[in-house]
């Protein structure tokens, strides 16, 4: 029966230079092949404070300085960083939220890691798109953010103030472009008439 020291171990994590685990990365890296000595190691490195679970299968260096937005996508995927967290990432919004914001095609959902909430909110899969990899994680481009939050408060989710908003971030030929790929609901469009009055 092998045995797996602690110490030993928790140098293989530190010397991997990876913040965030899924069960087969530590698998892989700690050369574990049973599932019963995978679930006793875990648990340990847990309760020596070296892993924080923060999903089934998934797991954080404690303390580790990771971005926010990074951790985002880790936590619940499919899912990439929009709304009002995008907005304020690009200076359209400047209010700082509170919750890093999140669309996702799977079910709603919120985690809390470490005092910091994470909201992941449906959309539908057709209208899971207009993100791309910035800085190691997923975040809607300013167009996208800014339909993604129209939509949301056009279905009485999201509360919009556009007096709020800098719209000089906002490509204007492409905003138009992507409200097509939108369900045009009343809400909806009652929105965009709304947000063509700022930016005129």
């Amino acid at each position: 029966m092998t045995t797996y020291n602690l110490a030993v171990v928790t140098k293989k994590i530190y010397d991997s230079g990876l913040n965030l685990f899924d069960l087969k990365t530590l698998n892989d890296l700690l050369e574990i092949d049973k599932e019963s000595s995978s679930f006793s190691v875990i648990k340990r490195l847990i309760t020596s404070k070296v892993l924080l679970k923060i999903e089934k299968n998934k797991y954080l260096l404690k303390n580790a300085k990771i971005h926010d937005f990074i951790l985002a996508n880790f936590i619940y995927q499919p899912s990439y960083v929009s709304f009002e967290s995008a907005l304020n990432f690009y200076g359209i919004l400047s209010q700082f939220p509170y919750e890093v914001a999140n669309a996702t095609s799977k079910k709603t959902k919120a985690k809390k890691i470490e005092n910091r909430l994470f909201n992941y909110i449906h959309i539908k899969k057709d209208l899971f798109w207009g993100y791309e990899k910035k800085e190691e994680f997923l975040i809607a481009i300013p167009e996208k953010a800014l339909l993604d939050q129209l939509y949301l408060a056009s279905k009485g989710l999201k509360k919009v103030s556009l007096d709020e908003y800098n719209f000089s971030f906002i490509n204007f030929k492409r905003l138009k472009s992507y409200l097509s790929n939108f369900p045009q609901t009343r809400q909806f469009k009652s929105m965009v008439k709304n947000l063509k009055e700022y930016v005129k």
